[in-house]
């Protein structure tokens, strides 16, 4: 037996290595393939919720034929072209549309003599007349345009910090036997997303609310200066009464300045409700569930599922059997969630507009003598907005991810009541602070600075909670290989918190240096703000030595790596440039180990300079400089050049912030190098904040999956998944979403991978070891290459006792240390790139095309045994 498969890979080493296959037996070139037994017809046509096996039944022994064998390719970060994957000008989209699809040559296309996707049952194969093509049939999957194809997306740099504040959801450490702990780490985080749409609303009301429509409308001076808020200005002292406009009360001018961040808030909504119909609302495939089931909306199965999941229950707080959550049919499927947290969301920022405009009003009824309705209106309005908070809170905290099913039910009559209420108190808080209040008048700064410091205490908080949290669920499966031993996702919180406030700090910084140039007609932001932007310049001396230090690691290790370079090229004439360009390509791939260094001391650092922040503000009520006015004058010169740079700094870099986006929303080379960051933060559904971009994912695993199913059902061939970068991770999600009947018949190839390097360290409840040694033992056979100088890409690390091994040695890069005859000139340093140019790229190919022989099943590991070892 060993030595039949040791000769059938041999064999279809040479096929698939050579540009013209050989044949095994003595059929005519373009002959039909062989017919399989009657009941297991490939052209078959069964239902989806079918998945038997067609090819159950094919002669033991004979492989299939090269146009029944299919290398579906998917690409990494960045992405690139089907002409580039397929490596030919000429190629065709056979599925998709033009935001992702898969393509073909047009030559492969041509030779089946069908699209396949057209819906013609025969079998696929040459054209007559043809010799069968030496290799498999290749697609490639292109999704670049999910992150990187209009000129919208570069808006998507607005909503950086939810972003951010998505991943720390996924990030919590594995602990399968704590659903309680886990649910509790989902609730902290959507809090913390909670309070930074809270943040942006409020920075948004504190520029168009306070400095333009309190501050600036108030002072002639500023007034003359910029003549386009004239119709605001009140009357000038000693006029008579009546003298100003109908919008010159300061009432009126907080209501009609409250459009912006309303407007905000409404497009923020529509953002998340457009972009979940363009990109998250395909559904997945549902492999254990019949018609009824997949169809019902109600019945007894729904309403118990539903009722499980609205008692509070989130259903990746318990183990699933295969190892991780991304099996589970729904997980990329979180509409309900999504629905509800966007109503939550949005009725939270309406909320927030209402009661910036109301609290100044209410505070000036109160004063002795005021009207006692109005005063009587306010205090009722206070309460509902107050009603209105909690039942934000109740909707946030009630429940989390439903993921065991396809979870189609929306709350509507909830999602619609909790806007619709929202809006209707806005409504009312508008007309109540436009009602006439002779005697009213802005002076100083609007009434509410205080409510900057509660928020970011209160983030302050949540995040220690989250971290004590992520420490308990950590300690009870420790992982070394855990990135900062289970404190990534609240580190990851923390550092989303600060990027809020940051970006907050900076758009009321550069507004009141561009209403008053000269800071002395304006009261100006409130006083922690300044303060945030005051601890920019520390926070940036600290990363610079930071990377001081591992530049000088890094120095040291590409001088060790030196003699390693040529100690593995004995006899060949030395270079002293091409030893030190291999080096030092080496030790710079070793920097995507420091991350987790470079994450604890930002962190840390950020921990400290914002508990001063909040400090300081709080305990003098004064801007930076003159808090430290009788100090000495070491610590006046720090403080004063510290608030002025920070100012500057944070200004300039909204500026350069907004000047990016623009230019990628021009300039398709910058919009694909912001897509690398989406690529890499958009990968997860949105379970924490629904404003975020959307997750490409749950477009692009669907599609795979069935693209996989509904090929090997029609051909019964083999599939080898091959994938590139963070196209290997997109890979695997679809693995795990594959029926068992369909992961007989598929192999995956990874190449530059980061799945057990980027993925397993800071994601390890979906990534971690025990994942991915339950992803090897699912699927057929698995295969991983990678190189020493790839900076993103590593060895997968599957734990022992699961073999056949998954990781292939390094592979040698460059391919040649000097010139040599196959390689007359310079071999360059590929790095992550261009793995399908190593030879062992095929010659692994083919190899895991023979593991799925139809007669020769791979030995797969008794997984009783590998948990026993």
């Amino acid at each position: 037996m060993e030595r039949a498969r040791d000769r059938a890979v041999e064999q279809a080493a040479e096929r698939y290595g050579s540009p013209a296959p050989d044949r095994d037996d003595d059929r005519a070139p373009g002959g039909p393939p062989p017919e399989p037994p009657s009941g297991a017809s490939p052209a078959g046509n069964p239902p989806l919720g079918d998945y038997e096996d067609r090819a159950a039944g094919w002669p033991a022994g004979r492989p299939a034929e090269p146009w029944t064998d299919l290398e579906l390719l998917v690409h990494g970060v960045g992405g690139t072209t089907p002409e580039k994957m397929l490596g030919d000008p000429r190629t065709v989209r056979v599925s998709g549309d033009d935001t992702a699809a898969v393509f073909r040559r047009a030559e492969d296309v041509e030779d089946t003599g069908r699209n396949e996707d057209t819906g013609d049952a025969r079998a696929a194969g040459p054209a007559a007349g043809r010799e069968p093509r030496g290799g498999p049939v290749r697609e490639a999957y292109v999704w670049c345009n999910l992150t990187s194809g209009d000129g919208s997306r570069a808006l998507w740099l607005l909503l950086l910090p939810f972003m951010v504040v998505n991943l720390a959801h996924w990030m919590r450490p594995a602990a399968p036997d704590r659903p309680r702990t886990v649910r509790l780490y989902g609730l902290l985080v959507r809090l913390t997303a909670l309070t930074l749409t809270v943040l942006l609303v409020a920075a948004v009301c504190e520029v168009a609310l306070d400095l333009v429509a309190w501050q600036c409308a108030s002072a002639p001076a500023c007034v003359r200066r910029h003549s386009w808020l004239g119709f605001l200005a009140p009357a000038a002292p000693g006029a008579p009464a009546g003298a100003g406009g109908w919008w010159s009360a300061p009432g009126r001018r907080l209501a009609l300045a409250a459009v912006l961040p309303t407007a905000l808030t409404g497009l923020l909504w529509y953002l998340s409700h457009r972009t979940w119909n363009a990109y998250e609302s395909h559904r997945p495939l549902s492999p254990g569930a019949d018609a009824t089931e997949r169809d019902a909306d109600a019945g007894a199965v729904e309403r118990g599922a539903g009722a499980e999941a609205d008692a509070g229950s989130d259903a990746d707080a318990r183990p699933d059997p295969r190892g991780s959550a991304l099996a589970r049919p729904g997980f990329w499927y979180g509409r309900r969630l999504v629905s509800r947290l966007r109503a939550a969301h949005t009725a939270a920022g309406l909320l927030t507009v209402a009661a910036a405009v109301t609290i100044p009003a209410t505070r000036f009824d109160r004063r002795p003598g005021g009207p006692a309705v109005l005063d009587a209106l306010g205090w009722a309005l206070l309460a509902a907005l107050a009603a209105g908070a909690v039942a934000v809170v109740w909707v946030v905290c009630r429940r989390g991810r439903s993921e065991r099913r396809l979870d189609r039910r929306l709350d509507r009559h909830l999602v619609r009541c909790l806007k619709l209420g929202a809006l209707a108190l806005l409504l009312l808080a508008l007309l109540y602070t436009g009602w006439s209040r002779p005697g009213w008048q802005s002076a100083g700064r609007l009434p509410g600075d205080p409510a900057f410091g509660v928020l970011m205490l209160a983030q302050g908080l949540v995040v220690v909670a989250l971290a004590v949290v992520a420490r308990l669920l950590y300690r009870r499966r420790p992982d070394p290989s855990t990135g900062m031993r289970g404190l990534g996702g609240p580190a990851v919180a923390l550092l989303a918190c600060a990027l809020g406030g940051v970006i907050s700090g900076g758009v009321a910084q550069r507004v009141a240096d561009w209403l008053d140039g000269t800071r002395a007609l304006l009261a100006g932001p409130p006083t922690l703000l300044t303060w945030q932007a005051s601890v920019i310049p520390p926070l940036i001396v600290v990363l610079l030595l930071l990377a001081a230090a591992l530049a000088v690691r890094t120095a040291r290790l590409a001088r060790a790596e030196r003699a390693r370079v040529r100690q593995e090229h004995p006899g060949e004439p030395e270079d002293p440039s091409r030893t030190r360009a291999i080096a030092h390509a080496r030790a710079m791939a070793t920097l995507t180990d420091s991350v987790p260094l470079v994450v604890a001391v930002l962190t840390a650092t950020t921990l400290l300079l914002g508990a001063v922040a909040l400090a300081g503000a709080a305990a003098t009520g004064k801007t930076p400089d003159g808090a430290a006015h009788r100090t000495p004058h070491l610590v006046q010169a720090v403080a004063e050049t510290s608030q002025a740079l920070g100012s500057w700094l944070a200004g300039v870099g909204f500026v350069l912030f907004v000047t990016w986006g623009r230019r990628a929303y021009k300039d398709a080379a910058a919009r694909r190098t912001i897509g690398i960051l989406w690529d890499v933060g958009t990968f997860w559904p949105r379970a924490a904040h629904p404003f975020a971009p959307p997750c490409y994912a749950e477009r692009a695993v669907p599609d795979l999956t069935w693209r996989m199913v509904t090929w090997t059902r029609r051909t019964g061939g083999r599939l080898v998944l091959s994938g590139h970068s963070q196209g290997s991770v997109l890979a695997a999600a679809a693995a795990w979403q594959l029926p068992p009947s369909v992961r007989a018949r598929v192999a995956l190839l990874t190449y530059g991978s980061p799945l057990g390097r980027l993925y397993g360290r800071w994601f390890p409840a979906h990534f971690g070891p025990p994942a991915l040694a339950a992803l090897h033992r699912d699927i057929c056979c698995w295969r991983n290459l990678y190189r020493r100088t790839d900076p993103i890409g590593g060895p997968v690390r599957v734990p022992a006792g699961t073999a056949p091994e998954v990781d292939h040695e390094p592979l040698p890069d460059p391919a040649a240390y000097g010139r040599t005859p196959d390689h007359p000139l310079p071999a360059p340093i590929l790095g992550h790139s261009d793995y399908p140019s190593d030879p062992a790229f095929t010659r692994e190919r083919a190899r895991l095309l023979t593991r799925l022989l139809p007669g020769l099943p791979a030995q797969r590991p008794d997984p009783a045994r590998s948990d026993s070892s």
